[in-house]
């Protein structure tokens, strides 16, 4: 039986980053996914800039530019006839929105834990966990045919919305909200674009530049018609384009739209309990909202970075990890709170008369107009500065 001071299980985005900062501060760290890698998975892939600042700090800015990601340096936001466009703002030396492809990122990200010390361990299905005296002490694992038990001193949940490692620890739901959307994701050869965004009454288009010169374009639905949409997700995807992006969807006649439409109308809304005795969730696993304002990398950023900051070098101290958890979880909670109200706000895709004519003043002030576009790529928080849709 192998023993580690913290077992990761889920090596996206979330976890990735946990196992990178543990084994950067000299703990002996197990990363686990189920998952072969590289490996895609359904994103909106915009790294808002909060994260962005991390990886800088982390010295891995520089890396995921050298991928090919490409750098986009303008954004656009356009309420119903209400544009707004300008430079993306500089801030710690970041003048660019980045949107890699999560196979890529994750893979980084994977390979930085491991130059770190992290070990790795894909193809891994937790099964179980271990305990002693109510304490989560380890993992049970399958490999191929074969089993493994794991011992550590804390066994982190980065598994994702559906998290197994959360059910199997006993994780509490302490709120749920029902879906409110559901999103397709389409990629463009020969549409180039920056950041945009589109917005009308029951419809959003997000669009940004990512990897091997493609474009994302993602399209959002009330999941109240989400069945309706499913029965020909094509022409209903293109239609919202249509409708919503007019000019968009004009230069997209020239464009060419590859791989598979991927989309779901099973996006979770709900926060559960993050920590217990021996245990924690980053991520998806602890918190998860609709994705229509794009935060999901960088929440998972700045959740690992509050853990692994929390914890700090207290981890073999038997009488710290239990106030270090309950940090982390008050820390969480004041990171998550407003973020997801702001979520769940946006995708009532509800453009009420207010926040047009608000949207109107913006956009008349030059000042104003760039502070808006500022809060798009740094902070969501500040987004609250519209008035609520509902």
């Amino acid at each position: 039986m192998e023993s580690y001071d913290v077992v990761v299980v889920g090596a996206r985005s979330a976890g990735a980053s946990t196992a990178l900062l543990f084994a950067r501060a000299g703990y002996r760290v197990l990363l686990v996914d189920r998952a072969q890698f590289p490996s895609d998975t359904l994103s909106t892939q915009h790294i808002h800039r909060p994260g962005l600042r991390l990886l800088k700090r982390w010295g891995l800015l520089e890396r995921l530019a050298a991928t090919g990601c490409p750098p986009v340096r303008r954004i656009s936001y356009t309420l119903q006839d209400v544009r707004l466009d300008g430079p993306v703002p500089v801030e710690e030396g970041i003048d660019a929105v980045y949107a890699p492809r999560r196979y890529v990122l994750d893979s980084l990200l994977i390979d930085a834990a491991a130059e770190a010390g992290a070990e790795f361990l894909q193809g891994c299905t937790v099964t179980g966990v271990t305990t002693e005296g109510g304490r989560v002490t380890g993992v049970r694992c399958r490999i191929g045919r074969g089993t493994a038990e794991v011992r550590a001193r804390l066994v982190v949940g980065a598994d994702g919305m559906r998290s197994t490692l959360a059910g199997l620890v006993g994780a509490t739901t302490e709120r749920e909200d029902i879906p409110r959307t559901c999103v397709y994701y389409g990629y463009w050869e020969g549409l180039p674009a920056q950041f945009e965004v589109y917005e009308r009454t029951g419809r959003l288009i997000g669009v940004v530049g990512t990897h091997d010169e493609l474009t994302l374009v993602a399209a959002y639905f009330p999941q109240a018609e989400f069945q309706d949409v499913r029965r020909d997700a094509d022409a209903a995807y293109v239609e919202a384009i249509r409708t919503t992006a007019p000019g968009l969807a004009e230069r997209a006649l020239s464009a060419r739209r590859v791989e598979r439409l991927r989309g779901t109308g099973r996006q979770l809304n709900f926060f559960r309990t993050v920590k217990g005795p021996g245990w924690v969730l980053v991520g998806d696993a602890g918190c998860h909202k609709d994705s229509i304002t794009g935060t999901g990398i960088s929440d998972a950023f700045e959740q690992a970075a509050l853990l692994a900051e929390s914890v700090g070098a207290g981890l073999h101290d038997d009488r710290e990890p239990g106030a270090a958890l309950e940090r982390y979880a008050t820390g969480h909670r004041r990171l998550m709170e407003s973020r997801y109200r702001m979520a769940l706000d946006t995708a009532r895709l509800e453009v009420t008369e207010e926040r047009l004519e608000f949207t109107r003043w913006i956009a008349s002030d030059p000042a104003s107009a760039g502070a808006f576009l500022s809060v798009a790529v740094s902070h969501v928080e500040a987004a609250e500065l519209i008035p609520a849709t509902g």
